[in-house]
């Protein structure tokens, strides 16, 4: 239950690889059913082609309001899903993000490195100024051990399934770009030296920005990646963001297949395909 409330919506599949990758899809089922019949949980059938009758989970409103105060979960908003109309509407989108988060925390399990379930916090939202706000897709914590050493990482992921423009993807860098340069004014002050960029109340270092793509051909995914770093050579601000931080693109069936630490990744400030951790 706080997997659902954590992610929103997901599959039996999903939640067995996210939470007992050895175990057994039945064991993650009758669970799910028990939920169902004690009006925690619901679930929307995906449309399928081969006629398989796949469940994307999500909690009620009774599921919602009985985990939102688990300490896991401090401090997020609770989602619930009215109806199985509202869950379908949001279902494609979600369960893309979940399977963003399924490649990376395969890859840390297979690397030894520490990505979970609660190191994925889906729709984190900032202020941006001027009464404007982004929201990501998700915050990823993610940390890279090697030997003695560690090395914790941040990053924004927007997930793109091509039902946007190509221009309205890339204009999300230049929030991220506005996120960067942002700096908040004390409440009820008159205007004084800047005190830095808010950003700098939640991270250490500016979170590296990640694009994952998918629903769509090669060819065009590829003309997607080639307008976002279109946007970094021309905008100024986004220009300025990329010296800072490190911004990324690649094909979300790439880093299934391969894992995100191989070189999938396009960096948008122009050079070589390389690992997202690079």
């Amino acid at each position: 239950m706080a997997a659902l409330a954590q992610h929103r919506i997901a599959t039996t599949s999903q939640l067995r690889r996210m939470l007992r990758p050895d175990g057994t899809r039945q064991l993650l089922s009758r669970v799910l059913n028990r939920l169902r019949s004690d009006g925690f949980v619901d679930c929307t059938v995906l449309p399928d082609a081969n006629r398989t009758r796949t469940k994307a989970w999500y909690l009620t409103q009774e599921g919602a309001r009985l985990t939102r105060d688990l300490p896991v979960l401090r401090g997020r908003p609770p989602y619930p899903i009215t109806s199985t109309t509202a869950a379908s509407l949001k279902t494609p989108h979600t369960l893309a993000v979940v399977r963003t988060h399924l490649a990376f925390a395969q890859d840390a399990r297979r690397l030894g490195h520490e990505h979970g379930s609660w190191d994925w916090t889906p729709k984190v939202s900032h202020s941006i100024g001027e009464g404007e706000r982004i929201v990501a897709d998700a915050l990823m914590h993610y940390t890279v051990v090697e030997s003695e050493h560690r090395r914790k990482l941040r990053a924004f992921v927007e997930v793109d399934r091509s039902t946007m423009s190509s221009e309205r993807l890339a204009v999300q860098l230049i929030e991220y770009a506005r996120l960067f340069q942002y700096e908040a004014q004390p409440a009820g002050r008159r205007r004084q030296a800047p005190v830095g960029p808010a950003w700098l109340r939640w991270y250490p270092v500016f979170p590296r920005v990640l694009f994952v793509l998918t629903g769509a051909s090669r060819a065009r995914l590829e003309n997607r990646m080639s307008d976002l770093q279109a946007m970094v050579t021309h905008h100024p601000l986004v220009a300025a963001l990329a010296h800072e931080a490190r911004l990324g693109a690649a094909v979300l069936e790439d880093l299934e297949q391969h894992g995100p630490a191989q070189a999938v990744w396009i960096p948008l400030a122009g050079g070589k395909p390389c690992a997202w951790t690079d």
